[in-house]
């Protein structure tokens, strides 16, 4: 059986398409997946566009945001059942005798392979995934809001388990997109007061953020950071994805303040870090998520305390994956969904 797939081919820009995949086979500790739904994330799209600053497995499948039901299982797969609804974590391939493996920390096994680049994704029918990457997804909740677990899980670590965020804080949220809107969400979940900043045409992702408890800001934040003491604000999340947002942040964040860098860049800096030196800040890198992050995220989609509504801008067929990019790359929407079906 044969299945179409949206696979990134080549290093170049553009090197996207359709292309028809054989039915994976399974080893004895996976399951293969049959997909409902498969969020495009901006990593996708930066392979698209080829600006990305990670190695790629060419030629691959992309997609690691996803969800659905299993239909097969390995023969030492224990615990799950045919039918079963579930969402994956993305390490495809870690080393579990590492040691930060073997710490619960194999989102930084150096070795980590993850599925869209290092190993076949999701945008097409079916996945195969190890047992060990699953989580049950409820019955209440749809696929296409559970597949954006994955996000949520990016937003939750980098806001909740990678900085130092209290209620009664403030928090300023640099970039508007996907992950910085459910940073902003998640802040302000944690009691801060949060503000996310964005350009003129990022006005509709900040109308969207509104509705997150979030003040929006386009352009000059100096008023907003400063506001009441002048010292700054006590937490910066840096969601953007361009160098040039860190010299920002370390504009606006107080004297012993924290920056945490979520938003990748592979641009060089050209400034002097010397201010995060002499204002005594701290500042944390952020990525991806591990396996109680996931149940937490779950917890909080199911009960409806994080909604994810709200950032879906539609759902697309895989025949139409290029005009699920383009809505999403042009800014017109937040999150594209796609489903094989």
């Amino acid at each position: 059986m044969k299945s179409i797939a949206v696979v990134n081919y080549a290093e170049e820009k553009g090197s996207v398409a359709l292309r028809e995949l054989d039915r994976p086979r399974i080893r004895t500790d996976e399951v293969l997946l049959e997909v409902a739904n498969v969020g495009v994330c901006g990593s996708d799209l930066h392979q698209w566009t080829a600006d990305h600053s990670w190695p790629v497995n060419y030629p691959v499948v992309l997609g690691h945001e996803f969800g659905g039901h299993i239909v097969e299982l390995g023969t030492n797969v224990d615990g799950w059942k045919e039918g079963d609804r579930v969402v994956s974590e993305t390490a495809a391939v870690i080393d579990a005798t590492n040691p930060l493996s073997r710490q619960g920390l194999y989102n930084l096994d150096p070795t980590r392979k993850g599925f869209g680049y290092g190993v076949n994704g999701a945008m097409t029918r079916f996945v195969r995934v190890p047992a060990r990457c699953l989580h049950r997804v409820p019955d209440q909740l749809p696929f296409e809001q559970a597949c954006l677990t994955e996000p949520c899980a990016v937003a939750y670590n980098a806001v909740l388990v990678n900085s130092t965020i209290r209620p009664g804080d403030r928090v300023l949220v640099l970039g508007p997109g996907t992950i910085g809107i459910l940073c902003a969400a998640m802040a302000t979940l944690a009691g801060a007061e949060v503000a996310i900043v964005g350009l003129e045409n990022d006005r509709s992702r900040l109308e969207i953020a509104k509705g997150y408890g979030c003040e929006t800001i386009i352009g000059d934040v100096t008023e907003w950071a400063m506001r009441y003491d002048g010292m700054g604000v006590d937490c910066v999340i840096d969601a953007a994805g361009v160098s040039a947002t860190l010299r920002s942040a370390l504009d606006y964040v107080r004297p012993n303040g924290h920056i945490t860098k979520v938003g990748w860049g592979p641009q060089p800096m050209n400034y002097s870090l010397d201010p995060l030196i002499q204002k005594n800040v701290t500042l944390q890198g952020s990525f991806s998520h591990n396996w109680p992050i996931w149940e937490k995220v779950l917890a909080l989609l199911s009960t409806g305390k994080l909604d994810v509504k709200p950032i879906i801008g539609g759902v697309w067929s895989l025949g139409d994956w290029h005009e699920a990019f383009e809505q999403m790359h042009s800014g017109k929407v937040v999150k594209s969904v796609l489903t094989p079906k």
